[in-house]
This record gives structure tokens, sequence and C-alpha cells, in this order.
């Protein structure tokens, strides 16, 4: 990995964040050495044949509204690069009983669809969709001053109920079955009981992005915006070496800054012996957050929902009533398993049918499980779909399991199938990994934490690496 005149940074992890903070440094004139355990880039941005020849499933993140209204990625811009976004014709849907609510990119044909609670969602998502790009940007760097003063009014309008827990603002705003239903369904991407403060925010910003920027996929696999990314790199003169484990930072070769794409458990165990005593042991109190049970399908025919208007959703929300979908991420967060889980279900073929053979289609779903959990959620999470599409089952031609060991084992990132680098939760929200007004940088000069346990968190947006790679440049 030894270069002859060095190397000005070296990035451990090529992850989204990785790249990211790669192409940053890279932009700026830096030599960059990218360096990645997997035989391929992307971290979860990776697209294989898990079922079945031709059918092209995404193993980790699929539809990607953050990448669109990332700062970073409107920077960088794949789109001149070769990635194509790919749009459903319906951002989202959420069947109850034989019907559904659908969330439209048009605001107004959302809220007329509701009804009684057309005037709620316009007061509630709308106004944090008219927050615009500045709001945005400020939720995506927190940190940064400029952009929460220029998004000051925006912010204190969305801070004050988006401070409120999920379960509670969504009886109070909303009167209507179908308006709960959808705002908890949004708010439980936030992977938290929705009983805790803050998850009111979460439902919101995932609801304002659908009218704001959509929910798009990448057309061909999630796999392609990586691929994008590394080849963006190596045309600025970066290197990429993959299939490199770094088991201790002295396997790497010199240089001025070293960035980690990679969570606390992981930086303890390769630069452990580095940090300060009390670093090391506020870094050893970093809380991860449930894991997922994962299924990928390939399927002979579309889903059969009941309301056929759910077939033209890129992602389905499936989960009943608020108050169920309450009790189910309330069971998680407790450590137990749901019966009736909240189920995150994606049909990409929607959008992009080029990811099946003429004619079939793929499906994914997954459950949240406690952090670790061992137990098989495919009969509860196919019950979930059946409940809203009868003869689901009877389309499937093949299935795929992955379970949180598995997660952990495609991507050590993935700690005990926690997909966000870490608990969401109030806390954790800024003290991502510690409490510190440069959370990326380390008390060891030169080394940086550029992944999902930094702000903003998790998602595809990269700005974790965007905002380590503006530390590491500054100092």
């Amino acid at each position: 990995m030894s270069a002859a005149d060095g190397f000005d940074a070296v990035v451990v992890g090529a992850g989204p964040n990785g790249l990211v903070a790669a192409l940053r440094l890279a932009g700026q004139g830096r030599r960059v050495l990218v360096v990645e355990a997997a035989d391929r880039v992307g971290g979860a941005l990776r697209t294989e044949q898990l079922t079945l020849p031709g059918f092209h499933h995404d193993v980790g993140a699929t539809v990607v509204p953050l990448a669109l209204a990332s700062p970073a990625f409107r920077e960088l811009d794949p789109t001149a690069h070769g990635v194509e976004w790919a749009h459903p014709p319906v951002p989202v849907a959420h069947p109850l009983g034989d019907t559904a609510v659908l969330v439209h990119r048009d605001l107004d044909q959302t809220a007329d669809e509701l009804g009684r609670d057309a005037r709620a969602w316009r007061l509630l998502v709308g106004g944090v969709a008219a927050g615009g790009q500045p709001l945005i940007d400020a939720l995506l760097s927190p940190l940064s001053p400029g952009r929460l003063l220029r998004a000051a009014p925006a912010l204190v309008r969305y801070g004050m109920t988006g401070i409120m827990p999920a379960a509670v603002l969504g009886r109070a705003a909303f009167r209507t079955p179908q308006g709960r239903a959808m705002f908890a369904g949004m708010a439980g991407h936030s992977v938290l009981s929705l009983s805790q403060p803050a998850t009111a925010g979460y439902g919101t910003f995932m609801a304002a992005l659908a009218h704001q920027v959509g929910w798009p996929l990448v057309r061909g696999g999630s796999e392609n915006l990586a691929t994008s990314l590394a080849a963006m790199l190596r045309e600025l003169g970066g290197e990429i070496h993959t299939g490199t484990a770094v088991r201790d930072l002295a396997e790497l070769p010199p240089a001025r800054s070293v960035l980690l794409d990679l969570t606390p458990r992981q930086v303890l165990a390769i630069a452990g012996d580095r940090l300060p005593d009390g670093y090391r042991h506020r870094l050893g109190k970093y809380r991860y957050g449930p894991g997922v049970f994962k299924l990928d399908w390939a399927l002979d025919a579309p889903v059969p929902w009941r309301d056929h208007r759910v077939g033209l959703a890129g992602t389905v929300h499936l989960g009943g009533t608020l108050q169920e979908i309450v009790a189910s991420e309330r069971d998680v967060a407790t450590g137990r398993h749901p019966a009736r889980p909240y189920v995150l279900c994606v049909q990409p073929t929607v959008a992009d049918p080029t990811r099946a053979p003429e004619g079939k289609h793929i499906l994914w779903a997954y459950c949240h499980v406690p952090n670790g959990s061992e137990q098989d959620m495919t009969s509860a999470i196919e019950s979930q779909i059946e409940r809203f599409a009868p003869g689901f089952r009877d389309r499937v031609l093949a299935r795929h399991v992955l379970g949180p060991a598995a997660l952990e084992g495609f991507d050590p990132n993935l700690i005990g199938g926690d997909l966000g680098g870490g608990s969401a939760d109030l806390l954790q929200f800024v003290a991502r990994p510690v409490l510190s007004p440069r959370p990326w940088a380390t008390p060891v000069p030169g080394l940086y934490i550029c992944s999902s346990s930094t702000p903003p968190g998790g998602g595809v947006h990269g700005m974790g690496g965007w905002h380590a790679a503006n530390v590491a440049l500054r100092d």
C-alpha cells in the first residue's frame, strides 16, 4: 500500500462516506488512497443476484432521497458520471385494510387525498418542505453555524414539532386513521420507539423529502452510485485498494491524515492503543441501534395488493394503524420481537424494470429486530405482506434471507444488523460518536472518523465523509 512519494490522506473503508471523503480531499489536490476490506467498493451500496440469475437485488440501500438532497452529492454531481435516478410513479404508499393512503410528489395531491387531514399535512409536512434546501442543508450539517443561521426561521418551525414523540404528534395533529398511520410509517424510519422525543422530526423530514426531491432509486442498482464515485476518484488521481483488511493503523502507509469510515467498535479495534484513555472510554459507551431482518424475493408477477394503486409505489410501509406501529417499534426498543412488525417494503422494478427479466419483478422488505437478534422473522414479514396482498406467496419464485449476523458479515459497519451506524436518538443525533464541537476529529492529530457514526448519521448522503474531509483540510 505504499507510494514512492507518499499520500496526503488514507481513507479506510469505501462506503459512501469514505468515498465522498476521498473525493473531497482529492478535489482539493490531495494525494488520496482508499483501502477497502471487501472485494468491491460501496459498503452497503451493493447489488447482487441474490435469488435467481437476472434478478438484481440491492443488498443494502435502494431508495436514496438523501442522495438527491445532500450538499455533497449536489457538488460532486454523480449524474455527470453516469448515474441515473429512477423515480417511481408514487414515492410511498401505506395500506390500511382494502385501501391505502399515498404520498405523491405533489404536496397538494397528497393533502387532498387525506380528506380531513389535508390541512394538517399541509401545515406539518408542507411547512418542512417549504424550508427548502436551506433546511435540508442545516439538518445534514448540524454543527455548521452558517447553514444553521441561513435556515433559522425554518429550523425553529421544524424544531417546535420535530422535538415531539411521533406517537404524541401523530395523534394530536391528525384526525383520520390514514393520516396517523402514514405519519407513523414515516417516523418508523428513525428505528426508535415512537414514544421517544424527536421521532416526529424524522417523520416530517422523511415525508417532506418526498415532496422536495422524491424517493428515487439508482437505475441498474445502488452499486452503480458507488462505482461512479470510485471512477470519479480515480479520475482525480486517487487510488483504491480493495480486498485489503486493516487490522491496525500501523499497516497503513504514512499519511498526514487518516480517515476511518468505521463505527466506534471498529475504531477501537484498530486504533485503540493510540487513543487517550478518556476518549477510548467514551467511544466504548457508544450505543448501537436495533438490527434489521431482511428478505429479498424474485417474483413471477407484481405483488397482488388489495388496493392496486400500491403497485405504483416504490416504497410501501406495512404496519397497519399508528397504534400498531407504535406497539411494534416499542417491542423492538425493549428487546422483544413483534408478532406483527412494522415492515418497510420496496418495489424496485416499479421504477426500474431493468432489475429483473422481462415480465418478472423483485421485492425486498425488512423489519426491525433487537440488535444481534437470531430469530427468523420470515413468516412474520410475509404475513404482513399477505395481510394487504393476499396471494403474495404464490408469486414467489425464490427468496433470500439476511438476518443481523449475515448483514454484519456482509458489511462489518452493520453492527448487529444496525443499518444506521448507531442509535439515532436525541442524545446521539449530535453526540456521534462523542459530544464535541468537532466530532469527526479524534484527539490523535491527523486521525478522523467519517462514518455514519458521526453527524448527521445514517443514510446515503455522504455528509459524514464530507464534514470529516473538511475538518482534515482545515487542520
